[in-house]
């Protein structure tokens, strides 16, 4: 990916936000994740993860059927953004985009149907 540092804020309204950067496990379904933001869901619920419908559509590029606390990935199946924040492994193989770098504790207090908002953070200088 051309911009060294792809960082993003995640809103959870009324639950905090959540810092994460993505990485290179997964280049074009970052890329393709990093193009469409702003990304607005509703969150659902599935162990100790959190995830929600996007509009981004990838093929599986290099998938993993587990994941560690802290991953962003995505779930081709289901077209999602996946927030896992504990031990719960992915439901099927997924494309790891990145990583929360900052706030993953809200997390746990997500609600189902809470509103959920993916954007591009604010370079700080």
């Amino acid at each position: 990916m051309g911009d060294p540092l792809r960082r993003i804020e995640i809103d959870i309204r009324g639950f905090g936000k959540a810092i994460a950067d993505l990485d290179d496990r997964n280049p074009r379904t970052a890329e393709a994740v990093w193009d469409a933001l702003p990304i607005e869901g509703r969150a659902m619920l599935w162990g100790d993860e959190v995830y929600f419908e996007t509009p981004v559509e990838c093929e599986d590029e290099n998938t993993s059927p587990s994941a560690t606390a802290g991953d962003i990935s995505y779930w081709r199946p289901g077209r999602a953004i996946c927030i896992f924040f504990g031990r719960t492994q992915p439901y099927s193989p997924v494309n790891h985009i990145g990583r929360i770098s900052e706030g993953l504790e809200i997390f746990a207090a997500v609600e189902e149907g809470a509103e959920i908002v993916l954007r591009r953070a604010q370079k700080h200088m």
